[in-house]
Formats: structure tokens, sequence, C-alpha cells
């Protein structure tokens, strides 16, 4: 029960990570809430790029849960065994960066941030 929930938890809380990249890269003015909020308004021609490469991450990391938790993907399982690791210590790293940023707009994300990295620490751990 609790690896199912943290699945989903995972998945919503990515999914709107991803959503926002997306709103990043298509010019909303949401710069301060990203990157140290060291663009302020719409993100420039070339952070738009990598706005869409995170979320392209973002869909990896997505992928990565569903075969470690068996839901999908089972070819990658193996690999997976070792990925979810990756992304236990990715989130541990948001937090903190999210946590300490300048930009007082972007520490909404260290509660996203922190709630993925419990729900693929579970993920990892099952």
């Amino acid at each position: 029960m609790i690896l199912n929930i943290s699945v989903y938890a995972f998945i919503v809380l990515t999914a709107l990570v991803i959503l926002f990249q997306l709103c990043l890269a298509a010019g909303l003015p949401w710069g301060a809430a990203s990157m140290g909020g060291k663009f302020k308004g719409k993100y420039p021609k070339k952070m738009r790029i990598v706005a869409i490469l995170n979320s392209f991450l973002l869909a990896f990391f997505i992928i990565i849960i569903l075969s470690r938790s068996t839901f999908a993907f089972s070819s990658l399982f193996s690999f997976s065994k070792i990925a979810i690791w990756f992304l236990v210590a990715f989130f541990v790293i948001g937090t903190v960066m999210n946590s300490i940023t300048p930009s007082k707009i972007e520490r909404i994300w260290a509660p996203v941030t922190l709630l993925q990295f419990i729900t693929s620490l579970i993920i990892a751990l099952n």
C-alpha cells in the first residue's frame, strides 16, 4: 500500500514540476521561482531550452520509478535498481538547494523535493 501511494505521489509531484518547467520554456514570467531567482520574469532562450531538457530528465525519472516499482517498463528493472539511488541523492540535494536558495519564492519547491525524496526512498527500499 505504501509503495503504491509513494509511486502515485511521486508521479503527481514530478508531473507538477514538469508542467512548471514547460511553462518556463513557453515564456511564462516565473523565472524568479527557479534557478535561485537569477532570471526574473521570462527565461532567456538558452534557459528555455534547459527547461525543456529538465522536463525530459524528470520524465525519465518517472520511468525509473515505474520500473523500480514494477508498475511498467520491466525491461529496465535491473537498471532501475541502481538508478533509483541516483534519484534519492538528486532529491536530497534538491531539497537542500531549494531550502537555502536566495529566492524566497523558489523555496516553495522545498516541500515538493522533500516529498519526492521521501517517496523515491520508499520505492528504493521496497
